[in-house]
């Protein structure tokens, strides 16, 4: 276990922070929040794979397919810990979280709701978590409400509690926002949708990556995150679900590995987690997410979390200084590293591109949450997102380089 937070080490362990991004211009990557940098400890694990066992999984008996075979489960069974759940079957590999909450969608919602059921949502949902139960709604004429968010960016739990005096079925919502930062009271709006019998989905996506999350604890239905966000490559996901949960839902793809038997009459499922897993999985990418809870282990979630936090703090108080510029996002006592903003006049785009000159990498748009900023009459913000190998300086590197963005478009 590392005793304390050493930016400078764990930066040597990102190849891709070494490079410069234009001649004599070093990168500086605030852009996390869509997909982190992968250390060399989760590239050589991939590289090992594909030079030393590639192979498929499951149904070889030869030594190629056994080593495959055993490190895909052993990332599972790492997998479940990290997370808290209590059996390696309850967790399902996906491409990703979108993924994850269209099998929820696909396989739990068409089979148990109907017609005038009400599912809840948060105004800060990325399209993920709206998208896909907007499709079901058209289908089935089930309804949809959204929680609000309130003027200091954090949700109104009056207006959810209020909501819940109509007995949604389902109550599916972010944990963190990814436009916001907001983190939300994840184990308080489960305990209250639970008490009504709604069941709970929770996209982790930006939770999962910076601090710890115990989904046994939390008592949620469902869990959905993905790898490329928490240091681990793009094309895995994770779906975690209660076991009695996943046991009662239909498969959501169907070929090989998913079945038990096939006939020319009709078939039979495999157990769990495979029901879920059809086809060649993604091995490769499962045991490079395998290597990247190896690494956050190391480092603990707890201090991954206080390094950010410190970050956050920072980066607020910051950019809360620089005259024209607004932040959208709660306190930083109530976020996580994630910090939008609209400055002067200036186009989000015309903001990236000029920080892109300059070496630093943001993000520019809606960030796949259109109604969050319909909401507040804007079409993009600029985001600049941290994770565990950025520092303080890199943050003042963006607040002087913000104020001459302004000169040339202010």
């Amino acid at each position: 276990m590392i005793s304390e937070f050493n930016s400078n080490k764990i930066r040597n362990e990102f190849p891709i922070l070494q490079r410069d991004v234009h001649p004599n211009t070093p990168l500086i990557y605030l852009d996390s929040a869509a997909t982190s940098q992968k250390p060399t400890q989760v590239i050589d694990v991939i590289a090992e794979f594909y030079s030393t066992y590639n192979a498929n999984i499951h149904r070889g008996i030869h030594k190629l397919a056994e080593e495959a075979t055993f490190e895909y489960e052993n990332s599972r069974k790492k997998i479940a810990d990290f997370i808290g759940a209590s059996k390696t079957n309850e967790v399902i590999f996906t491409r990703n979280t979108t993924e994850s909450i269209n099998l929820i969608a696909y396989s739990w919602a068409r089979k148990n709701l109907k017609e005038n059921d009400l599912i809840l949502l948060t105004e800060m949902e990325h399209h993920a978590n709206i998208v896909p139960w907007q499709i079901l709604a058209s289908e089935k004429n089930i309804q949809i409400q959204y929680i609000p968010v309130n003027e200091d960016f954090l949700l109104d739990i009056d207006v959810y509690k209020q909501y819940l005096n109509q007995k949604p079925k389902l109550v599916s919502f972010t944990h963190m926002s990814n436009v916001l930062g907001t983190i939300n009271p994840a184990k308080e709006i489960i305990k209250l949708a639970h008490q009504v019998g709604a069941i709970t989905i929770v996209d982790g996506a930006q939770a999962v990556p910076h601090f710890s999350v115990n989904v046994k604890d939390l008592d949620a239905d469902f869990y959905a995150f993905s790898g490329h966000k928490m240091l681990g490559p793009t094309g895995i996901g994770v779906l975690y679900g209660k076991e009695e949960l996943l046991e009662e839902m239909p498969p959501f793809l169907g070929g090989g590995d998913m079945i038990k038997k096939v006939t020319f009459d009709g078939f039979s499922c495999n157990a769990l987690p495979h029901k879920f897993e059809a086809g060649t999985p993604a091995v490769a990418e499962a045991v490079g997410l395998g290597a990247a809870v190896d690494y956050l282990n190391q480092l603990t979630m707890d201090t991954v979390f206080a390094h950010e936090k410190e970050l956050t703090e920072y980066g607020y108080t910051l950019l809360s200084s620089i005259p024209h510029l607004s932040l959208f996002g709660p306190k930083p006592e109530h976020k996580g590293g994630v910090l939008s903003f609209t400055y002067a006049d200036i186009h989000p785009h015309d903001i990236a591109e000029t920080l892109d000159q300059i070496g630093i990498a943001v993000r520019a748009g809606h960030h796949c949450a259109m109604p969050l900023h319909l909401k507040y009459n804007i079409p993009a913000t600029t985001r600049a997102s941290f994770y565990i190998y950025n520092t303080k300086e890199e943050i003042d590197q963006l607040a002087a380089s913000l104020e001459k963005v302004y000169k040339i478009y202010g």
